[in-house]
């Protein structure tokens, strides 16, 4: 296929190579021309200066981009010179609103968008190990699912245009959720006085375990914060699940209490920390 990937972030970059091992004719485009461009040096693609440029004639059109208005922006740019038919692939965490608008704005071009978020963090999207929750047509998402294989493992339409990103809201409110209670194990067996390795080893057979726990526990415990998704990301993400939640009514305490929590670490210069670093801000508490 014939594809144009827009986004050399720690996601995209690593997505948009796997697109190129499979086999297809990728032409990447970053705002920052030397991402681009280092990334078709180590692939063999092409990249190119602006987004226009990059979707010429492409049929399948990816982005991961930062938010709301840099799809907006990149979307509008690109799609009136895309292939007539085109699918554009939105793998950026945004609102369900913007899922909606970019839906319309692409068929009355002729063109089909998908909003498809992803879930598995930068280590995911390096071993094509992602899974990627979708909203829009039906028969725009069978016909990209096999070339999403490339690096998801799981793919699935969840609804109309939005759905996916609604569906990506529900993931955060239960990450957040799930690395508070982490993180007060973590804080609560230190001041206990227990080796945390042997309590990680004692509950994590049982009714506790998760995947935060198996990747996240000891790294915690060591007050190491360094694992890709920033805090920054997380509070852009639980901000636009908290916006949803106040247009339908959702009660989130929890998740509205995590997000405070976050905006904590953000104020101990832990802007850049990933989304574990809430065991930082207990641990800063205790002195």
């Amino acid at each position: 296929m014939k594809i144009a990937f827009a986004g050399m972030g720690v996601m995209g970059a690593p997505m948009a190579g796997h697109l190129k091992r499979a086999g297809h004719d990728v032409t990447v485009f970053n705002r920052s021309p030397a991402k681009a461009e280092a990334w078709a040096e180590a692939h063999g693609g092409r990249w190119a200066t602006t987004a226009k440029a990059a979707a010429e004639g492409v049929e399948l059109f990816v982005l991961c981009v930062g938010n709301d208005d840099d799809v907006r922006q990149v979307v509008t740019e690109a799609l009136p010179v895309l292939a007539p038919g085109a699918v554009i692939v939105d793998h950026t965490t945004t609102s369900a609103k913007v899922a909606r608008e970019m839906a319309e704005l692409a068929a009355a071009g002729g063109r089909t968008f998908l909003d498809a978020p992803v879930s598995g963090g930068q280590a995911g999207a390096e071993n094509g190990t992602l899974t990627v929750m979708a909203g829009g047509d039906a028969a725009a998402f069978a016909r990209v699912e096999p070339v999403l294989g490339a690096y998801a493992k799981a793919t699935r339409l969840m609804g109309p245009a939005g759905a996916g990103q609604l569906t990506k809201m529900v993931n955060q409110i239960c990450i957040a959720g799930v690395v508070q209670g982490l993180a007060e194990a973590v804080h609560f067996a230190k001041c206990a006085g227990l080796d945390t390795t042997a309590a990680y080893e004692a509950v994590s057979k049982g009714a506790a375990q998760s995947w935060q726990m198996d990747n996240r526990w000891k790294t915690m415990a060591e007050n190491r914060f360094d694992f890709g998704f920033a805090v920054d990301w997380m509070r852009k993400d639980l901000g636009l699940v908290l916006d949803e939640a106040r247009a339908n009514g959702a009660n989130l305490a929890l998740t509205a209490l995590v997000d405070q929590f976050y905006s904590e670490v953000q104020a101990m210069g832990g802007a850049r920390w990933d989304t574990s670093s809430l065991a930082a801000r207990l641990e800063d508490r205790r002195r």
